[in-house]
């Protein structure tokens, strides 16, 4: 699926695309630490399953940088804060201070700050961010079946990340109605996250931050289901961008 470059069709904005769960790599000078914790390791408490394969598509489809990162959320989570209390896992917050401090040294921080001087980067030559995070979300959670097949988390208090929110679902509405469409579900945009920090250090006129969260169980289909669903989500994105979006007045 190609579709023209939205840095074509965006005026003043750029695209930029991230996967902070994208895989459940354990590196190797850690793997004593998941003895014992291989079955957790699979699940989406250990990644993101279909997340990274999405933000491929949607990066090359719209000729986008792409930020992504594979290494298991278990060891240190790229989408908390530093400090934050979901930064580590049973596995590692034990840890001795010093060596937590190494972990996110050589395991959170080079993601981090790629996206943060990209981000600042481009505001710096002119341009408004756009910032798509690509995540996806387990089906259950706790016995409680999760009512939603795509969702967009925002700050609704930004008014372009509320449009682009409002422009990109319903413009996945049109090609997929049958699909159960959610903003600020299963998660509030709100909260803890890379899109949160950006906010604080960027005004809305200069960055707009959305979280997409698609289901697992379409990736977890595979096959067409879960091909036909990426390629809506992607064209639906580019719809989405085809006029720029309004600036916060």
């Amino acid at each position: 699926m190609t579709l023209a470059p939205v840095a074509d069709t965006l005026a003043g904005d750029a695209l930029l695309i991230t996967c902070e769960h994208g895989g459940r790599e354990v590196p190797a000078s850690y793997a004593s630490l998941f003895a014992g914790h291989e079955v957790l390791l699979q699940t989406h408490r250990g990644w993101d399953p279909g997340a990274l394969e999405l933000a491929q598509q949607m990066a090359r489809a719209l000729g986008a940088p792409l930020f992504a990162a594979t290494t298991t959320r278990l060891l240190i989570d790229l989408n908390r804060s530093i400090g934050h209390r979901q930064l580590h896992s049973q596995a590692t917050r034990g840890l001795p201070a010093a060596a937590r401090r190494e972990m996110a040294a050589q395991h959170y921080r080079p993601h981090r700050d790629a996206v943060e001087s990209e981000v600042a980067r481009l505001i710096a030559g002119g341009r408004r961010v756009i910032h798509v995070a690509s995540h996806s979300f387990t089906p259950e959670l706790n016995g409680v079946v999760r009512q939603a097949d795509v969702a967009w988390l925002y700050d609704p208090r930004r008014a372009g990340e509320v449009a682009l929110a409002a422009r990109w679902l319903s413009a996945l509405r049109r090609r997929r109605p049958s699909l159960k469409l959610r903003r600020n579900y299963p998660y509030e945009g709100k909260g803890d996250g890379l899109t949160s920090l950006l906010r604080k250090r960027h005004a809305p006129s200069q960055y707009v931050g959305l979280e997409l969260e698609v289901n697992q169980r379409f990736c977890l289909a595979a096959g067409d289901t879960w091909a036909a669903l990426r390629d809506d989500i992607t064209g639906a994105l580019g719809d989405a961008l085809a006029l720029p979006l309004p600036l916060p007045v």
